[in-house]
This record gives structure tokens, sequence and C-alpha cells, in this order.
């Protein structure tokens, strides 16, 4: 089996400059590192990825720990950081964690025994243990699509905010995922527009931070469209699909039930349209809807979905990025970067087909110059 010398003495350079190629730790010229690439591949060469770990106490691996199997809208997340995990060079462990926190605590405990190098996380609506774990073990951490309030960290109840930092101690992780509020304020508004007075909100499962931003976001969406709060027209569908049904039936029961719903994901859009259909309502005509996580059929419905696309494959590319930036520079402070969403305008909302096919969906104002938008947290 050829070794990282004789790659050396093929290409007619140093054992060191070979380890700088293969390990990107020193910048080398182009003809010098082509001619060693070309050793490698004329060899056979195989890089000991165990040896190296041993020497350099990092493994090259990150561990993901997402509910990818109960929850569909993390698949094409997943995707995303997979793709970017393997650019890198890197190798990657999966875990689902089935939204559980007692399970969430195990399956990144496994991941961490295993040496990765850090973690990509997508907590629970109770990650109190978890969060514990990771910080008492300084395990370099990205928390994906929900981020953590800082009471986690200090035994406290959770909540939907970004928070400060997550205790004393020198930083470990980040957080990326995408504005909520204000895409769903906008699909408030959007239906109050078309002159619909009374709107509800499918809302997901309390404790998540995406459920606490969307829910701030239909409050600041009926302000903004001069309408009144009532509480009756806000329920929770649990963030699946028998929830959602469940809600919407209770919605649609009331003595003045609502003209038009949002839902607040994919799996509640499902639930609601099922209520509809049960009641044998249509949408728009009886009904408008508008939901928050576009998906790859939502254009084959009747009506076509007016939805919020979020960037899933981009947030997983981010987040394996954010947690690479992190690995390099340890001490880096803390930081959470939020991506824009789009406005994706079709029929269900009561609009009709626009002329000449479907619309494209529209980026926000605010991102002409930059596809990201970076917060630090407050001490």
């Amino acid at each position: 089996m050829p070794t990282m010398a004789d790659v050396a003495r093929s290409a007619g350079v140093s054992v060191a400059t070979v380890s700088h190629v293969l390990n990107g730790t020193r910048p080398v010229l182009s003809h010098t590192r082509q001619a060693v690439l070309d050793a490698v591949d004329a060899l056979g060469y195989t890089p000991n990825t165990l040896a190296r770990s041993l020497v350099t106490s990092r493994t090259r691996s990150i561990g993901l720990a997402v509910s990818a199997i109960s929850n569909p809208y993390f698949t094409e997340i997943l995707q995303g950081v997979e793709a970017a995990v393997l650019e890198a060079g890197y190798s990657l462990l999966i875990a689902d964690p089935h939204d559980d926190p007692g399970h969430e605590r195990k399956v990144v405990q496994l991941l961490h025994e295993r040496r990765v190098d850090g973690m990509i996380v997508a907590p629970s609506a109770r990650p109190h243990d978890l969060v514990g774990y990771l910080r008492r073990h300084a395990v370099p951490t990205v928390f994906l699509d929900r981020v953590i309030d800082a009471g986690v960290a200090d035994g406290g109840a959770t909540g939907g905010g970004a928070g400060s930092a997550l205790g004393e101690g020198p930083p470990w992780y980040d957080q990326v995922c995408t504005e909520s509020a204000e895409p769903t304020a906008r699909l408030v508004t959007h239906l109050a527009q078309l002159g619909h007075r009374r709107i509800g909100l499918i809302a997901g499962l309390p404790g998540l931070s995406t459920t606490g931003e969307r829910v701030a976001g239909y409050r600041d969406g009926l302000i903004a469209a001069g309408l009144a709060h009532d509480a009756r027209l806000l329920v929770s569908g649990n963030s699946e699909s028998a929830g959602a049904e469940q809600a919407t039936a209770a919605l649609l029961a009331l003595p003045d039930p609502p003209t038009a719903l949002v839902t607040a994901n994919n799996a509640m859009t499902i639930g609601t349209l099922r209520a509809l259909r049960r009641q044998r309502l249509s949408v728009p005509d009886d009904v408008a809807l508008c939901c928050f996580d576009d998906f790859a059929w939502a254009d084959l419905f009747s009506p076509r979905l007016t939805a919020i696309a979020q960037p899933s494959r981009e947030l997983g590319a981010q987040a394996v990025q954010v947690l690479l930036e992190r690995l390099d520079e340890p001490l880096r402070p803390s930081r959470t970067v939020r991506l824009p969403c789009a406005f994706v305008h079709r029929t269900s909302c009561g609009c009709p087909e626009q002329p000449g096919g479907p619309e494209e969906p529209e980026a926000p104002a605010d991102t002409a110059s930059s596809t990201l938008q970076e917060k630090g947290f407050a001490t």
C-alpha cells in the first residue's frame, strides 16, 4: 500500500508539502499542489483517516441530529447538510431524535462518543437536557432551524426568542434559521387585503421558537391590517397533520368561523385541507388558505397553494459553513444567522391565476445585497 512518503517522492516534494495539500493546513503553489494530486491518483494513495485523527485530535466528521424521518421538512435540509459536508472533506453521522427531549439527549451523546468534531442539531421544544450536555462538554454546535432561549441554559423554562449567550464560559455554539415572524405577517396582511376580517392561525408545537415567532408574526399582521385579535382564532395543531385536522375542525365549529386560514408548517397544511374536505368546504371559495412552508407538490393541489418557501437546502449548507468556521475559530463570538424566505403567490388565497402562468417566488426587498442576516446575542 503506497504511503505519504511514496507520494512525496513521486511528486518531487517533501512529506510536509503532501500533508499540507491533503489536509489544507497551508497554502501551496498551484503547480505543486497539482503534482501532489497527480501522484496521489497515479499511486492510488488513500489517507489514513484514523491515524490522522490520533495526531490532530480531529476526526473530520460532523454529527447531525434532526427528525428527518418523522418530519419531511428536514429532508431537504439534510440534503443541503450532506452536500456541504462532503464538499468540505468531512464525513457525516446522522441520528433522528424524533423531536423527543429524552431521545435527543441520548442520540447526541452517542454522536459525541463517536468523537465527531462538531454537531448540527434541530432542538426539540424542551431541550434543557440536550443543551446542558452540549455545554458541559463544550461540543462545537450549530442549532438548526429552531433557536434556543437563554433560560434553557440557566435551568429555566424554554422560550421562543434567540436570547443571549447560553450561560457563561467560552462560546461553543451558533444558530442558523430562517425568518419566521415577518413572512407570517405577510400572509396575514395579504389575506386582509383580499377583504378577510376573520383570519385564523393553525400554530405549531408550543415551546418551539418557530412556533413563537410565527404566532408573533400572525399578531403583527393583524395589527398592521387594523384587525382585532380574537383568541379563539389562534389554535395549536402541534406541528402535525392530525393535530391540525382537529384544530381546523374546532375553528369551523365556531359560531362565527374564520373565512381565511394560515397554517404554520406543511404537515399541518395537509391536516387542514383534510378537515376542510371533510366539511365539504372549497378552497378558496369557502375558506381561503395560505401556508408557511412550500413543498414539492404544493403546485399540484387544486387550487395551487400560496405559501412561504424556506430555503431548506441553503439552510443546511449554511449550518455546515457556520460550524466549520466555529471549528477554525473556537473563540469567535456566538452568532445567529437568519436566512430570508420567499413569498410564493398562487391561488389558494383567492387571487386569480396570473396571466402567463405561475408567479415566481418573491424574495424580500431587503435581501438585494445579501442573502443572509447575522445577529449577535445580547449579553
